[in-house]
């Protein structure tokens, strides 16, 4: 089954919602209208009660019946009444009925009570039409003093009248509920107008125009913040598809290097017989470009988890003393092959996942001791704020220029041509770094001149990093 179109389903939910306010409507309109009408019908026929009452006290009843017997006829004045005179408990003196209603058998009101509304019974008959009456006794000049009144009449005009108000509160309803449909359709269809363009040109967004973006001149209030998250979801994904083809250029050059090396010594080694010595040197090249290709795929491999949202860390409270400890050890033999001194400043506890901690800071540090002048000091210092720890590195050496701090910490991406000069460079060290700190909500910043060069990493409070691990976890 086809789902109904948003327009469709809109023009459906307004013309019901207008049938039912008019049937509503219709409805309270016809029920005022039919008190009214029985309201006035009830209080005609206690007016003509009393006015046949107002008759007989002044004139004599059976002069009145020889004399005037078209009177009381006339006083009906329709064809559907009913009006009887009679003494109590005798034969009628006087019985006008031209409609053949039957005549209706109860209690007389008092001779000197006042009728009220509540004075009138109301009945249906067998054809479903209404009939009011009321009687009551009046006081004559003569013996026996007193005369029974009944009257009564049959609403046939009131009865037809209601049906055509119902034929029209009906009629007025389908004919609002049509039109509503209608011009609901037809509104709601111009409304969404901006939907349909903005649909068109999402659709004419392919691989090819990724630098195109929607315009919000013509766009509505309400779809501006919309637009808004498309066009900056369309920057992500060109920077991110920018990215993904540099990776794919870098990647594919950074390892052609090495198995480009590994042929060709393998080509040589193969033309001709060679001895023990040529082939351990060869197997022992072999190694070193093969640990090279190990630690480059090792770090595409996690890049690649880092960057899923849900890899979750374990932070716990580290010492900045023991961590900064642990790396001036492990690094001290390459350091002091360069003629470096390693100082580091700590200050305190930081929140941080102990394994990724050391390798960010492993990887800063082997950076710092590959491109540090020789006889210099490189320094790390921990540093508490309110709201983390900022642990920097500090080396002198070779500036970097402006233009390439910004990019430095992307995938494969080298600041110098005498940077990538380096055997063990991958250009994803910084990159790792970056992802690292992705994880812990933190922050990343390098600066460099006067030959001092300084990347900081700031780690939030534990509370703020617990609370990010738990969203990219989806833990609630």
């Amino acid at each position: 089954m086809k789902t109904p179109s948003l327009t469709t389903r809109l023009a459906l939910v307004l013309s019901v919602l207008v049938m039912l306010v008019m049937a509503a409507v219709g409805y309270a309109l016809y029920r005022t209208l039919e008190q009214q009408l029985i309201i006035r019908d009830d209080g005609a026929l206690i007016t003509r009660v009393e006015q046949i009452r107002t008759l007989l006290l002044n004139e004599d009843v059976m002069t009145l019946i020889h004399e005037k017997p078209g009177l009381f006829a006339n006083m009906l004045g329709n064809t559907e009444s009913l009006l009887v005179v009679q003494f109590p408990g005798q034969a009628p003196l006087i019985a006008v009925n031209p409609g053949g209603s039957p005549i209706p058998q109860i209690n007389p009101a008092a001779a000197d009570t006042p009728l009220t509304l509540s004075a009138v019974h109301h009945a249906i008959t067998t054809r479903g039409i209404p009939f009011i009456s009321a009687s009551a006794l009046a006081k004559i000049a003569s013996a026996p003093y007193v005369v029974k009144i009944t009257t009564g009449r049959l609403m046939t005009e009131r009865t037809r009248t209601m049906a055509m108000y119902r034929r029209q509160i009906i009629l007025v309803a389908a004919v609002a509920t049509c039109l509503t449909a209608i011009l609901a359709w037809w509104l709601t269809r111009k409304g969404l107008a901006p939907l349909r363009r903005l649909a068109d040109e999402t659709a004419s967004i392919d691989i090819r125009l990724l630098s195109r973006r929607i315009g919000l001149d013509r766009a509505p209030p309400e779809l501006r913040e919309l637009i808004a998250a498309f066009n900056a979801m369309l920057d992500r994904l060109e920077t991110n598809f920018h990215q993904l083809s540099q990776v794919s250029a870098d990647m594919a050059h950074d390892l052609r290097t090495p198995i480009g090396i590994l042929l060709g010594q393998t080509e040589v080694a193969m033309g001709q017989k060679r001895g023990n010595d040529y082939y351990e040197a060869l197997l022992g090249s072999h190694f070193e470009e093969l640990q090279r290709l190990s630690k480059m795929i090792d770090n595409m491999l996690f890049l690649a988890r880092a960057e899923d949202a849900a890899h979750a860390i374990q932070p716990a409270e580290l010492s900045t003393a023991s961590e900064f400890q642990r790396l001036v050890d492990y690094f001290e033999g390459p350091a002091e092959e360069r003629g470096l001194t390693l100082i580091f400043e700590q200050n305190g506890s930081i929140w941080a996942d102990p394994d990724l901690l050391r390798r960010a800071l492993a990887n800063l540090l082997a950076n710092a001791v590959r491109y540090a002048d020789p006889g210099t000091a490189i320094t790390l210092q921990a540093e508490r704020q309110p709201a983390g720890t900022a642990i920097s590195v500090e080396n002198i050496g070779p500036d970097i220029a402006p233009e390439h701090l910004e990019r430095i910490f992307d995938r494969f991406y080298r600041a110098d041509a005498a940077r990538a000069t380096h055997s063990q460079a991958s250009g994803l060290g910084l990159s790792i770094v970056r992802s690292i700190m992705a994880l812990h909500q933190g922050r990343w910043h390098a600066q460099s001149g006067n030959r001092h060069t300084r990347f900081t990493l700031f780690f939030p409070a534990g509370h703020r990093i617990l609370s990010g691990v738990t969203a990219q976890s989806g833990v609630g």
